[in-house]
């Protein structure tokens, strides 16, 4: 099956409203930029103001649901980008051993954190961006999980290598994605988190929008597919396959040994 989002194929003037300017700014992150560096010292303020509350707690807490399809007992885990940990709420048994794996030793510290609460005792590792491969040994875990966080990874490739060598034989990853290129997704964007840029901050959000959001998601279900074989998909608000109409797509994917 082939996934592709019409919305961001939209031309130019209509696209970059919606999506960024990709044109202009491209996928990668200036670490020197004021307007990156001004965005990275009100991520917080963002998050909190976006996400923890009304429609985008309701929309990032649709994703999570999808932990309800795997059993986790006494499996290893592999968590990337790891959050507040919300959809523990959600799961099927206790692991066997639980690892984070973040660029943010803050965001690794709450997640430990919030485990220990519910009686788990977590590993965390810091992931050094210019390694490209992860400091984890070959078919390490059974369970990989991570939401909300691909979309942020760019180049993707480096990536889908890493999650194929670590899910060990017939292991299963699991998450959601933002439906970034989608119509819904990017006006819902128009509606709230671009107010909130122009309201509170001197940030560009053509700009920003290009380097938090590089990756498409009809590109990372399609190389997704392409690495692991059909997946259990589930979409929301509606129940229709499709990434122009929906907000969130989560996932669940079982490595196929017979690709490549």
């Amino acid at each position: 099956m082939s996934f592709k989002a019409w919305a961001h194929r939209l031309p130019q003037p209509l696209a970059r409203r919606l999506f960024g300017d990709r044109a202009q700014h491209g996928l990668v992150v200036k670490d020197d930029d004021p307007q990156w560096r001004e965005w990275l010292s009100t991520y917080t303020a963002f998050y909190e103001s976006n996400q923890r509350s009304g429609i985008g707690l309701m929309v990032n807490d649709a994703g999570y649901q999808v932990m309800r399809k795997i059993p986790l007992a006494g499996r290893r885990v592999l968590e990337i980008g790891p959050g507040d940990i919300r959809h523990h709420v959600h799961w099927q048994g206790r692991p066997a051993s639980y690892t984070l794996f973040d660029v943010s030793s803050a965001m690794l510290a709450k997640g430990v954190h919030n485990l220990a609460a519910l009686g788990i005792e977590a590993r965390a590792v810091l992931w050094e961006r210019a390694a490209s491969e992860w400091p984890f040994a070959d078919g390490e875990f059974d369970v990989i999980v991570s939401f909300y966080a691909f979309e942020h990874m760019y180049p993707f490739a480096p990536v889908l290598a890493n999650l194929r060598r670590l899910l060990a034989p017939r292991g299963v990853l699991a998450g959601a994605i933002p439906c970034e290129g989608g119509l819904a997704w990017g006006a819902g964007r128009m509606l709230t988190s671009r107010r909130w840029f122009l309201r509170h901050t001197h940030i560009d959000p053509d700009k920003i929008i290009c380097w938090e959001h590089p990756n498409f998601a009809d590109a990372l279900l399609n190389d997704l597919s392409a690495s692991f074989g059909p997946a259990a998909l589930a979409w929301w608000p509606w129940r229709v396959p499709s990434l122009d109409l929906n907000l969130i797509v989560s996932f669940v994917f079982e490595r196929d040994e017979s690709l490549p």
